[in-house]
């Protein structure tokens, strides 16, 4: 998910009460819901999606990146104390609750991460597996919704001196919670139903169906179902009364031309056949070797250009997204 997701995500836990645990409770859970997305220091050096995702959201990097949080707070404490610039108001630190927070708020990022169609690498170093949940789109107003009107809620209810001031997040975080279910299972029967209508015209056996949600309308999944050498695309709403609109043809694979083993000599592109779920590749011959690669879940593009030599091989490959 994005950002601010994570970040709100943290903010609600802090303001249904766990801030209050410790000084620099609600720093800590925030810091620590947007952790995992260290990762991203990596597009600074040639990296991309393929390479996020992963060491930093698996376990490894939970039993590690909590307790260096943990320590950086400490840290950060004891400074502006000796310094003379801590908060008076602050609360004093309790180090196992700072860990107990920083634990909790940073298994929230895989957790949100999971529930969207780009998949996440749960179990790296031990396995380069990407795991999918199909629930949310990667930036979900709705979600974003309920959590900040949760935050926002509480907030002024504390500054009025309200009692339970923490009862609004709290009762985001569970309206969140439950509108995942609600996507999720949505996305499940949305899926279900594509391999079924998919199979009862001829189109099988379906070897796998993706059920995307989008990005405004929770009653809509873009649907793509796999045979073994093509795609199927389609749309199901939900309102007014579940409908399901399957493409009349299908999109060849083509992820056995040997151009593809070529094109793979460049690091964008095998980085992207990595990073991709559902790749597909188009071609244009009429003047050069030219592969479109995309993959079906986003409709994400990777075009490689490969000219042709004397004896008919790829020769130079050039990438660009």
């Amino acid at each position: 998910m994005d950002n601010l997701a994570h970040t709100l995500a943290g903010a609600a836990l802090g303001e249904a009460g766990l801030k209050k645990k410790t000084g620099l409770g609600m720093a800590t859970l925030i810091i620590a819901a947007n952790l995992a997305d260290i990762d991203a220091l990596g597009l600074l050096f040639g990296e991309n999606l393929a390479w996020r995702r992963g060491w930093t959201h698996g376990p490894v990097a939970m039993l590690m990146l909590p307790p260096v949080l943990v320590g950086a707070m400490v840290l950060f404490d004891r400074r502006q104390a000796r310094r003379g610039t801590r908060p008076a108001e602050r609360l004093p630190l309790h180090v196992g609750w700072l860990l107990v927070l920083a634990y909790v708020s940073w298994a929230s990022h895989p957790l949100l991460d999971f529930m969207n169609t780009y998949g996440i690498r749960l179990l790296m170093p031990f396995s380069e597996r990407w795991f999918y949940g199909d629930t949310l789109f990667i930036v979900d107003v709705w979600l974003w919704t309920a959590l900040a009107i949760g935050v926002w809620l509480s907030r002024r209810r504390r500054r009025r001196g309200a009692a339970y001031p923490g009862r609004p997040a709290l009762i985001g975080l569970c309206v969140a919670a439950g509108y995942a279910t609600a996507m999720g299972v949505g996305s499940i029967t949305a899926e279900r139903l594509t391999r079924e209508v998919a199979e009862a015209r001829g189109n099988g056996p379906v070897r796998t169906v993706v059920a995307s949600p989008g990005p405004v309308n929770p009653f809509r999944r873009d649907v793509v179902f796999g045979i073994d050498d093509a795609y199927g695309f389609g749309v199901l709403r939900w309102t007014p009364s579940p409908t399901l609109q399957l493409d009349a043809g299908l999109i060849e694979k083509n992820m056995d031309d040997p151009a593809i083993t070529d094109a793979r000599q460049v690091k964008e592109i095998a980085d992207f056949l990595y990073w991709s779920r559902l790749p597909f590749e188009r071609r244009d011959d009429r003047h050069h070797r030219r592969c479109a690669l995309r993959q079906g879940r986003d409709r994400g593009t990777v075009h490689a250009t490969a000219a042709p030599t004397a004896r008919g091989r790829a020769g130079p490959i050039a990438a660009r997204a």
